[in-house]
């Protein structure tokens, strides 16, 4: 399915109201649209804020008096410094506001990808047959009653710091950060819909870690959808591509850049999922993943960066979202 039938598929099933799951790779060259009743439980496992096709098997049960093994080999500082580097300069050039640099980091667990979807915590849970698993916290977009929300999530850190919340609300990189991120989001959703506001700005919510708790600064943005969005929802979804948090602003050159100094492809990695049932839609951003690789696991992090950004405190935050929510 090219990313043409993708939309019209959507926008069908959405005039029909039939619910279906989808997912999106950052590229947008793999679309996936399924109609709910044919989810195969067996390729593909979903929870999105509860909402789940997952049910209690042996797996669930079988590891449960066993901790938890889960190893990370970073890159090195002086290699993530390059990519580093790289952005900064094309920030500097003027290219870009604020750039997504994520890195992919080699890890090992005595869980299977399937056995850490039933254990891990998070809103939004996908399996997808062996090739990769995400439990994210962060919503792509919600629809609900002809009003369409966005979530957009900037700013991470470790929530054992003395002050933790007051210092992340109060730094000025992390504003300015938060600042672009909330402006992009707010530009998105005004293709879409009329009356966009921002409702919450600058929230924190806690997410648990088998390691540690980390503090996640959020903010909320909604609009009012016209009288027809369903049967233009595969239009609305693909519209606001990529998620604004995980690529940058402005869009188009931020994702250059980002193709330029990754030198790979992300693949599903910082696509978007959900479902839709068949009259509400809720979706995730696929970040906090682990895909499985001929080489075995490999979990995608990373951060914004901006010109102000410290090279050693954003190579630390790219290392402490690899992480499995499970505790």
């Amino acid at each position: 399915m090219d990313i043409n039938s993708f939309i019209e598929t959507i926008n069908t099933w959405g005039q029909q109201k039939t619910p279906f799951l989808f997912l999106i790779d950052f590229e947008m060259k793999k679309p996936v649209a399924i109609k709910l009743g044919e989810v195969d439980p067996n390729e593909i496992l979903f929870d999105v804020n509860g909402f789940t096709n997952s049910v209690e098997n042996e797996h669930q049960n079988e590891k449960a008096c066993f901790p938890l093994e889960f190893k990370k080999s970073p890159i090195d500082f002086t290699t993530y410094k390059k990519k580093f580097d790289q952005v900064v300069k094309r920030l500097n050039y003027g290219d870009s506001f604020l750039a997504n640099l994520t890195i992919a980091t080699p890890v090992s667990s005595n869980y299977s990808l399937r056995e850490l979807f039933y254990h891990s915590k998070a809103p939004y849970k996908l399996w997808f047959r062996d090739q990769f698993l995400v439990f994210s916290p962060e919503i792509f977009i919600q629809i609900k009653d002809q009003k369409i929300i966005s979530f957009p999530m900037k700013g991470t850190i470790d929530a054992s710091i003395p002050n933790a919340e007051k210092k992340i609300l109060s730094d000025e990189k992390e504003m300015a950060e938060h600042i672009t991120i909330v402006d992009l989001l707010r530009n998105d959703l005004s293709l879409v819909s009329s009356g966009v506001e921002v409702s919450r700005f600058r929230y924190t919510d806690e997410i648990r870690t088998s390691h540690k708790t980390l503090l996640q600064v959020s903010s909320e943005i909604s609009g009012k959808l016209d009288d027809n969005y369903l049967a233009k929802l595969g239009d609305i979804i693909v519209v606001l591509l990529p998620a604004g948090s995980i690529s940058g602003a402005p869009k188009e050159k931020t994702v250059e850049i980002i193709r330029e100094t990754e030198e790979e492809k992300r693949g599903y990695f910082t696509g978007v999922f959900g479902y839709f049932d068949g009259e509400n839609l809720d979706s995730g951003v696929m970040i906090r993943f682990i895909e499985n690789t001929r080489q075995g696991f490999v979990y995608r992090s990373g951060g914004g960066i901006t010109a102000q950004s410290d090279q050693m405190l954003e190579y630390q935050e790219a290392i402490d979202k690899v992480y499995v929510p499970v505790y």
